[in-house]
């Protein structure tokens, strides 16, 4: 069970009984669904919001009404907050008062007759192969660090995993004799992804070179270990990420994740079958995978305005 968000000075200032129904609200999350730490730690930080706003109206989460609901979300959207974060804003409320309602906490449900805000759904930002084959060439893979930062490198973008899975990778879960890695995505969901010659051979040279190197004789469950001889984290890979974006000459926002769309992006380029990437992916619904058309479009588009005499 998830433990309870350290006592933060946004959790100080909610209303203690708030802080007590958001915990059991997050706990049957975690056992009803088995969502991630990352999606129940934005729920809680949604409500704690909500809960700081009615608090300073004499009001705890149980006793608000739909016209409350409606005037906390205008606020933030009248501070600057984006139209799809209110989008989530409003989700996260949905999901905890039917909790509520299911636990007898509440008789009605409050959000029952708010619309959701209409929106065009954003393109993901995705990488051309160049910017891939540039950025994978930066590491310096003559010190451990720097082979370990490629291996990563290249099986993110051979396999699409998630940043989460990719770092929580361990030893039980990767076949390299087979070439596939196994992989418990979000729900639980188990899936096998195949990761290719390239990735293979990286993260061969890697355990074989560098990881015990890292780990200076000590042990570690985890694949891809630090300095600290600690497997490494999300926000240490993404921070190296970002450094090895800017050395790689790439200008656009990128994250663990923009390799995960390069990897969906450039199978659909190449002709994937959608639910093929869907199931790699690990995508619950194949409409999720379905923006993936949509990149490849766009970039016929950009290819044709570039480079047609009448484009």
């Amino acid at each position: 069970m998830p433990d309870a968000e350290a006592r933060t000075p946004l959790v100080q200032r909610c209303a203690a009984v708030d802080v007590s129904i958001v915990d059991r609200f997050a706990d049957a999350l975690w056992m009803e669904n088995g969502l991630s730490e990352n999606t129940l730690a934005a729920y809680r930080r949604d409500l704690y919001r909500l809960s700081m706003w009615l608090k300073r109206r004499s009001l705890t989460l149980t006793e608000a009404a739909s016209a409350d609901l409606l005037q906390f979300l205008a606020a933030q959207y009248g501070d600057g907050r984006a139209l799809r974060s209110s989008a989530r804003l409003l989700s996260s409320m949905r999901r905890f008062y039917r909790f509520l309602v299911r636990e007898g906490r509440r008789g009605d449900d409050p959000t029952a007759d708010i619309l959701s805000p209409k929106m065009d759904r954003p393109l993901p930002y995705s990488l051309s192969e160049a910017d891939v084959e540039a950025l994978l060439e930066v590491p310096d893979v003559r010190h451990p660090v720097g082979l370990r930062d490629r291996a990563m490198l290249e099986l993110l973008y051979a396999s699409g995993l998630r940043v989460s899975e990719l770092v929580g990778l361990v030893h039980e879960q990767v076949n390299l004799r087979q070439g596939v890695v196994r992989v418990v995505g979000k729900g639980g969901k188990e899936r096998l992804v195949p990761l290719g010659d390239e990735a293979v051979n990286w993260l061969q040279r890697y355990l074989g070179e560098a990881r015990e190197a890292l780990l200076k004789a000590n042990l570690c469950e985890q694949v891809f270990v630090s300095r600290k001889a600690v497997g490494i984290s999300r926000q240490a890979f993404w921070y190296r990420l970002r450094q090895y974006a800017v050395r790689a000459g790439i200008r656009g926002p990128l994250s663990p994740h923009t390799l995960r769309h390069a990897f969906a992006t450039h199978l659909v380029n190449h002709g994937a079958d959608l639910r093929v990437v869907q199931m790699l992916l690990g995508h619950s619904d194949l409409s999720t995978t379905q923006i993936y058309t949509h990149v490849a479009r766009e970039r016929l588009k950009q290819l044709h305005q570039t480079h047609h005499p009448r484009g």
